[in-house]
């Protein structure tokens, strides 16, 4: 899909409480706003323009951190002026689709994206919507003046989809008018014909106090469990000592490898680059540089913690399996977990570590080097 984005953020939210502004709240352990940037991101946007208040902007790089291919704005003192200022700072052709979303409604997913881009192929704008289910009553001073019929009514929701160059237009045609309740109304009033796509209840929007209370439950069941293998040997060669699972251990060979050749951090390391998609460890911190020559192996290990944090994520259990007949890891086992434990940020019970033999058989069970096999469980969003 090719579209661009303007996720608008500057708002102050002040019906969501006391603290800090919505879209920078934490929901399941990520900013609110990161949600739907991350979301829109992995969906195929080209470019989205994240519309923050002028003080925010320092905050969008951490909020954002690890995302590519998004820009922070300065936003306008009204949404319609923040809309446009982040309309102003994307490139595109006036045909391009781009979609306007409030960071409030954390749960946009990539189908509600295709829902929308189908639904612009036939007019000058799309809305998610749905219909109202409840009897509406109009009313003053908490007293029932009327019951308003619901036939034809329908709740608008974000993102909105449009031509970039239509949008644009209809902001310039609509000038300084009463601030419009969305940005369909802004192409309805320049004549713009405006498409029903379905709607979803997931895109709620995050408006009282309560509503975080019921979006930290729906978070829960929008992550998954992500996990990663990771293999690694190395060859045994002259020295006094083995690094394994982080750990010192004196021997009468060492491992031969360009950094400390810690086998067991480097399994983990590729397991944990697996489970989050991000290559391995060879990518990350190639042999041929040799600035990694000699090298701690929990710079790797850490490298990778913060890549899966970046994306949302939390390493939640790990095991490490060595294959040797020597040196006996038995006496350095609780070591290994509690260093594997504080490299991972994790409580040592959610650490294994496990030493076999090949009963003599291959190059392990010859001594002339050894092998670590790694697991590693993730949970991130979906």
């Amino acid at each position: 899909m090719n579209f661009l984005c303007v996720v608008v953020a500057a708002g102050e939210g002040l019906r969501a409480g006391s603290g800090e502004p919505k879209a920078w709240r934490m929901l399941a352990g990520r900013p609110v706003v990161r949600w739907s940037v991350e979301a829109l991101l992995a969906a195929g946007a080209r470019e989205v323009a994240v519309v923050v208040a002028k003080d925010r902007l320092p905050a969008a790089q951490d909020a954002l951190l690890g995302l590519t291919g998004w820009t922070a704005v300065a936003g306008g003192a009204m949404r319609a002026l923040s809309v446009q200022a982040g309309l102003a700072a994307l490139s595109g052709s006036e045909d391009t689709p781009v979609l306007i979303h409030d960071a409030a409604r954390p749960f946009v997913t990539g189908a509600h994206v295709a829902a929308l881009l189908t639904a612009l192929e036939g007019a000058d704008g799309a809305v998610p919507a749905l219909p109202v289910p409840d009897t509406l009553k109009r009313g003053r001073d908490r007293v029932v003046s009327e019951t308003v019929s619901r036939e034809g009514l329908w709740r608008a929701q974000t993102p909105q989809a449009f031509r970039l160059g239509r949008l644009r237009a209809a902001y310039g045609a609509w000038g300084a008018q009463a601030e419009p309740t969305d940005d369909a109304q802004v192409v309805e009033a320049a004549g713009g014909r405006i498409a029903l796509a379905a709607g979803d209840p997931m895109l709620m929007k995050l408006t009282y106090p309560e509503d975080f209370a019921m979006a930290e439950q729906l978070a829960g069941g929008r992550r998954v469990v992500r996990t990663g293998f990771g293999v690694d040997a190395h060859r045994f060669g002259a020295g006094e000592e083995v690094w394994l699972g982080g750990v010192r251990i004196p021997h009468n060979q060492g491992l031969i490898g360009h950094s400390d050749a810690d086998a067991g951090l480097h399994a983990l390391t590729d397991a944990l680059l697996g489970a989050i998609a991000e290559g391995d460890i060879g990518q990350h911190f190639p042999p041929s540089d040799p600035k990694w020559k000699g090298a701690s192996s929990d710079r790797f290990l850490t490298h990778a913690v913060g890549l899966a944090e970046a994306k949302g994520g939390q390493v939640i259990s790990a095991d490490l399996t060595l294959v040797c007949e020597r040196p006996k890891i038995g006496p350095h086992r609780d070591a290994m977990r509690a260093r594997i434990a504080e490299l991972l940020g994790l409580p040592i019970g959610r650490v294994s570590v496990k030493a076999t033999t090949t009963e003599g058989m291959g190059f392990t069970g010859r001594e002339e080097g050894l092998m670590a096999q790694a697991v590693v469980c993730v949970e991130t969003p979906l």
